[in-house]
């Protein structure tokens, strides 16, 4: 009798806990910062792909996700090898793709539009028109249900999701407060890896390394895009580099971290100078030629020089890649390749 009892009471807490639910504001504040990092990656707007994990997952909620972690109801297609699930949709028992992290769903996700032909045309669609990209995504048959805009323009509208688009090139900034991360941290633009280096024994910045939590990126008033990073040595794109403030020494950097003072313009495609004239990424070693990310879409105010620096590829390269001169400007919300050549060059604005 006793152990029916603790049945039944195990029973009842499953069925409470199985009936929790989340709400759409919750869902946007957990997965928001997925949604920008992917829009800096591959270009589809941060507002679309917050709307369709809306809509595909019931904010959340709907079996499928809980199940498979698929937040945009992406079936199993010719292609996927990985592991799946079972689901009732446009059929009984379809195949839908199974992820280990909601992260695995949001970049399967964009690259999923980004590699298939049928999606192409979207990318030469201004990202903030959202509008456009939502009745793209019908035209191109990624939802069966007719009124599918509709209900995305519905969401980003209600929920102000254009703002993440916005964030993401560098037109708004980013004031929300601090919020619970998804199962995998999303950091910035690119992943920072943090090396096991020691603490600087002597400073060589105005302010002592060692004292310093974080580095904030100070940049341009025009960008308002702040990024954080690590004090001390880290790596961006498995390259050496450190965040070096105004005014601090190259030659106690080059000391410092045991570097060719030489090297160290070199690397960092910089004219030789004393110090520092601004807040900036330097790199202890040459940069790859290529970057860790397939794209980068350009933000307001942002420079060739700045994207090489934050992508951690030389800049020659992103030169020669994207078909650019070295004295043009890409336009803002230009997608400019990191790793393969691109099919054309970007537009450009006369440089100030």
């Amino acid at each position: 009798m006793i152990r029916l009892v603790y049945l039944s009471i195990a029973l009842l807490l499953f069925t409470a806990a199985s009936a929790q639910t989340i709400s759409i504001d919750e869902y946007i504040n957990t997965y928001k910062d997925l949604a920008i990092k992917e829009m800096i990656r591959t270009g589809v707007p941060a507002s679309i792909t917050l709307a369709q994990g809306i809509v595909e997952t019931e904010s959340g909620n709907s079996k499928l996700v809980k199940k498979s972690n698929n937040h945009f109801g992406i079936k199993c297609k010719e292609t996927w090898t990985g592991p799946s699930v079972s689901h009732d949709d446009d059929a009984p028992g379809e195949c839908f793709r199974k992820y280990e992290s909601a992260e695995q769903s949001y970049v399967d996700h964009s690259d999923f539009l980004r590699t298939r032909k049928h999606y192409n045309f979207l990318f030469s669609l201004d990202p903030a028109d959202y509008k456009a990209w939502a009745y793209g995504l019908k035209k191109a048959g990624y939802a069966t249900n007719p009124a599918y805009p509709q209900m995305l323009i519905k969401y980003i509208e209600k929920y102000n999701l254009n703002d993440y688009s916005l964030i993401a090139l560098g037109k708004k900034q980013d004031n929300s407060p601090i919020i619970a991360k998804t199962e995998q941290p999303v950091v910035t633009e690119q992943t920072i890896a943090v090396t096991a280096s020691a603490p600087l024994q002597q400073p060589v910045q105005q302010q002592p390394v060692a004292q310093q939590q974080t580095a904030v990126v100070v940049v341009e008033e025009e960008k308002k895009s702040a990024v954080n990073y690590p004090s001390g040595e880290f790596k961006i794109n498995e390259t050496r580099v450190i965040y070096a403030t105004k005014g601090t020494s190259f030659l106690a950097i080059a000391q410092q971290y045991n570097v060719p003072l030489k090297w160290l313009f070199d690397f960092n495609d910089l004219k030789e100078a004393e110090e520092l004239d601004k807040d900036q990424l330097l790199y202890l070693q040459r940069k790859r030629r290529t970057g860790a990310n397939q794209y980068h879409v350009v933000a307001k105010g942002e420079t060739l020089y700045d994207i090489a620096q934050a992508q951690g590829i030389r800049l020659d390269a992103l030169l020669q890649m994207n078909m650019v001169a070295a004295n043009q400007q890409p336009e803002a919300g230009q997608q400019l390749y990191l790793q393969t050549t691109a099919p054309a060059a970007p537009k450009t604005v006369a440089r100030r």
